[in-house]
């Protein structure tokens, strides 16, 4: 079994977390923190774990954490999480960082984006990039895996074929994506107030999204040289979910069956990605709850534009699922062990 621990568990990402890895077959959930609910039951504060997990919050003492544990699941907010991974990693723990503190390879984007200064620059050439279905080898081996972005999964996942094979006229392509609430955290603010939610529909941070830097590193990489993106993100009035439409202009001729069949060749193997083929389009309620990143593909012959619908659950897929497929593969097992739930 492996023996795991969660930091920052009772927020959204640390909840999901939980529910996961308690019907896990191979895991024992062995510790939880907690700052704010320290000496509590998760089931006081979570009642649908009562008589599952009774374990008791602890507040994060990572010097007292048992050295039987064999992986540590970071929860904690941006910014808190690179002290605490850094400090994990020197006691010898492998680790699966939920927040963007290891994503960017770059620390000067890291200052831009997220506002601080990043304190243990050394550590972010060596954390891989936990996205399985693109980079599953580098994960089996990693000690420290920063776990994707929610945005970023469903849009990387979307184009990684097309980049790949040098299909994208670089230039041209634009991201419209839309999430729900739970994507900002349970920290209550303002604007995501549910009578200010609820009932309306807004774009949000034009052109200056955190996600951003994140979205073009892993896509340069695909590309093979730097590129931009225009992405726009909105906020749905719906708990959880993302779904992303991607505009570019396809370089070559290709006709939609080709695409389409180019897609299902390059995710063959990856468990957790469906290609759904005309006239059927993916939508959120399909994946809700699930580990999928349903994907579909028109082509509008008129403007020789492509057209990519992508859609997670920004909870499953977009966070916790993926550190729990991250997992399996840095233990070995399939990447399919305990998230075989399907959507609700």
């Amino acid at each position: 079994m492996i023996k795991a621990a969660v930091l920052g568990a009772t927020g959204y990402t640390g909840t999901e977390l939980i529910r996961l890895l308690s019907v896990h077959p191979d895991v024992e959930l062995v510790l939880v923190s907690s700052e704010s609910y320290d000496g509590k039951k998760v089931s006081e504060i979570h009642p649908q774990f009562k008589g599952q997990v009774e374990l008791t919050l602890e507040s994060m003492q990572i010097e007292e954490i048992p050295h039987s544990i064999d992986l540590v699941f970071c929860a904690l907010p941006h910014g808190h999480s690179a002290a605490a991974g850094a400090a994990l990693l020197k006691r010898g723990f492998r680790v699966v960082d939920l927040s963007a503190d290891f994503r960017l390879k770059k620390s000067e984007l890291y200052t831009n984006w997220y506002g601080i200064k990043h304190p243990h620059t050394e550590l972010l050439d060596s954390s891989v990039y936990g996205l399985p279905e693109l980079y599953g080898q580098d994960i089996k081996s990693a000690d420290l895996v920063a776990n994707p972005g929610c945005y970023p999964t469903g849009i990387i996942l979307g184009l990684a074929p097309l980049l790949k094979h040098k299909l994208i006229d670089l230039k041209s392509i634009i991201i419209d994506a839309k999430s729900g609430v739970s994507g900002a955290g349970r920290t209550p603010r303002q604007p995501f107030h549910f009578p200010d939610c609820t009932e309306n529909f807004k774009a949000y941070r034009i052109a200056s999204h955190q996600h951003t830097p994140e979205i073009e590193q892993e896509l340069s990489r695909l590309a093979g040289g730097d590129l931009q993106v225009t992405f726009t993100p909105h906020l749905v009035p719906m708990v959880r979910g993302i779904l992303c439409t991607t505009y570019l202009t396809i370089e070559g001729s290709k006709s939609e069956e080709d695409l389409c069949n180019l897609y299902k060749n390059f995710y063959s193997s990856c468990p957790f990605v469906r290609i759904y083929e005309p006239p059927y389009l993916p939508e959120t309620r399909f994946v809700r709850g699930s580990n999928y990143c349903d994907l579909a593909l028109k082509l509008d012959n008129r403007t020789n534009r492509l057209i990519i619908v992508s859609v997670i659950d920004n909870l499953v897929k977009g966070a916790s699922g993926q550190a729990v497929q991250n997992m399996n593969i840095m233990f070995g097992l399939s990447e399919k062990t305990g998230l075989g739930q399907l959507a609700v």
